[in-house]
């Protein structure tokens, strides 16, 4: 018996059910994703240098749960926060900034 499942690409997806490239839903979503794997390479970083939670804190002086949080959800930290957090961890930061064709 054939599979019926039908395959489609996943920029295909996202334009049907988020929407296209420069609507306002596709950006929030966007940026949404962004934030959400800075979070997550914060997590991975600190596991690089195998540092636990409370050892990164410890280097920056805030508690465990702060850095917990920030490696669920860092949507209202601040640039200044995010920079310190790879800094103490010995990684460089760098940022890509790509302009929307018009």
């Amino acid at each position: 018996m054939k599979s019926k499942l039908k395959s489609e690409a996943l920029d295909n997806l996202i334009d049907k059910h988020i929407g296209k490239q420069g609507t306002t839903r596709r950006i929030a979503f966007e940026n949404e994703l962004s934030i959400d794997l800075l979070a997550l390479a914060i997590k991975q970083t600190r596991q690089q240098r195998k540092l636990t939670q409370t050892q990164l804190g410890e280097l920056l002086g805030l508690e465990k749960a702060y850095i917990s949080k920030i490696e669920k959800n860092i949507n209202e930290e601040k640039l200044e926060t995010i920079l310190k957090i790879f800094n103490a961890m010995g990684a460089k930061v760098s940022f890509n900034v790509e302009l929307y064709d018009e």
